[in-house]
């Protein structure tokens, strides 16, 4: 039990980490545990401790909030491993958390292709390809979003009201488990950790193991799996296109979407530039021959989408078709039990224009 009463902000932000965690695993990566490296010192490559899941780099250990390994490994590629960091916070993330998570993923990539040449430990260590994202419930910093942007880190931006219901169930979750610590003696007060273990079972299917938490809390951690399950009313999803980015889509009706996408697998979409009161620039994607059947919608940070459209006169005709390729196909991943599910979304770079 926990002695210690954790604040509000850090609660929520916790828990938003156990969200994208099973975002993570609906989107085709598996979640990973320090379970899963059954490798002994010098090959081992995560562990754990009392603040969570840690991962080997070159120069020292990196705490992740959530990691996740794709589960299909690209021709000609190493393994994709994804580490996911949360932020639920009143202000914009800045500069020092992006050049934070650039230095974690130079670091941990780099051990990944060192060779140990210890007495007896000729065997290379299992190479992985890490890149990482950062969610965040206010948006970015111009500074934070020009630096993501020269070191390929993701930012997925959830300040839009199409997150809305997500930004409030987890807030709602997090503010009724505070008032349960908060009136609780401090000797009966379960730590975070077995809190996200209790909350890991129905979500990751994580067995949590014999643990036993108060009814008061095991009420709201419950609430928000349930929530989190009715997911066609919470639509959040993973888009991968050709860029150095990770999109998070959303949609008010996330199963219509799979509906469509099943029996039309890859098909074209329409996109435009939409006018909500987002502190980014929000998109909509639309099938082009069944507009009406779905609606998805993803920001981008305004450096990021100033990136992507620039056609200055000066700039060179093949730096432009690069750039407007990358957006031309979007690739998401639908779990079907333990089957991942492909879909294609195609559109021709021409239609990105800051019409709005």
């Amino acid at each position: 039990m926990a002695d210690k009463l954790i604040r509000i902000g850090p609660l929520r932000g916790y828990l938003l980490e156990e969200v994208l965690a099973w975002l993570l695993r609906s989107s085709g990566f598996e979640v990973l545990t320090a379970d899963d490296d059954q490798d002994k010192e010098p090959w081992k490559v995560l562990k754990e401790d009392k603040n969570g899941l840690l991962v080997r780099g070159r120069g020292a250990w990196h705490q992740v909030d959530a990691l996740g390994q794709f589960r299909y490994v690209p021709p000609f590629s190493l393994p994709v491993r994804l580490f996911v960091e949360a932020k639920y916070l009143a202000s914009r993330v800045g500069l020092p958390t992006v050049r934070n998570g650039h230095g974690v993923i130079h670091d941990v990539n780099e051990a990944e292709t060192t060779t140990l040449s210890a007495p007896g430990t000729g065997r290379p260590r299992t190479r992985y390809r890490y890149s990482y994202a950062i969610f965040s419930t206010s948006g970015f910093t111009p500074e934070a979003q020009d630096y993501a942007l020269a070191h390929q880190i993701s930012l997925i931006d959830l300040s839009a009201p199409d997150f809305d219901g997500l930004r409030s169930l987890v807030r709602i979750t997090a503010d009724a488990i505070h008032a349960v610590l908060k009136a609780a003696p401090a000797s009966e007060r379960p730590k975070m950790r077995e809190m996200r273990s209790y909350l890991r079972g129905p979500l990751l299917q994580m067995d949590p193991g014999g643990l036993e938490l108060p009814a008061a809390i095991r009420g709201p951690l419950d609430f928000l799996a349930d929530g989190l399950r009715s997911r066609s009313q919470l639509g959040l999803v993973l888009a991968f296109p050709a860029a150095p980015f990770v999109l998070g889509l959303a949609s008010d009706d996330l199963y219509g979407f799979v509906e469509y996408a099943r029996e039309h697998p890859t098909h074209a979409v329409r996109l435009r530039r939409i006018n909500q009161a987002a502190s980014h620039p929000v998109w909509e994607l639309r099938a082009a021959e069944h507009p009406d059947v779905y609606a998805l919608r993803f920001g981008l940070p305004e450096r990021v989408e100033k990136w992507i459209v620039e056609q200055d006169e000066g700039m060179p005709s093949r730096t432009r078709y690069v750039k407007r390729s990358m957006l031309s196909t979007m690739t998401l991943y639908w779990m079907h039990g333990e089957h991942a599910q492909t879909f294609q979304l195609r559109y021709e770079p021409g239609e990105l224009r800051l019409d709005g």
